[in-house]
């Protein structure tokens, strides 16, 4: 997961830029990257949109991969 966040991070070409694009504060992000915690539901949502779909929020959000094998 975290090397998921890192190539979101390069993405957008380091963390405040990252933080800017998604809404969050640069710490979230930092957070994210060095595994303190996962990504929720809703930015996950966030940065999908922002890539245009790169980055898909059911692979940035463990909570969203387990909804779609409920779901499917």
């Amino acid at each position: 997961m975290q090397a998921l966040y890192k190539d979101l991070v390069k993405h957008f070409g380091g963390q405040k830029l990252t933080a800017i694009a998604l809404g969050v504060s640069q710490a979230n992000i930092s957070g994210y990257v060095s595994g303190r915690w996962n990504m929720s539901e809703l930015i996950a949502m966030r940065a999908e949109k922002a890539t245009d779909g790169k980055f898909k929020a059911s692979d940035l959000c463990p909570s969203l991969k387990e909804f779609q094998k409920l779901t499917a």
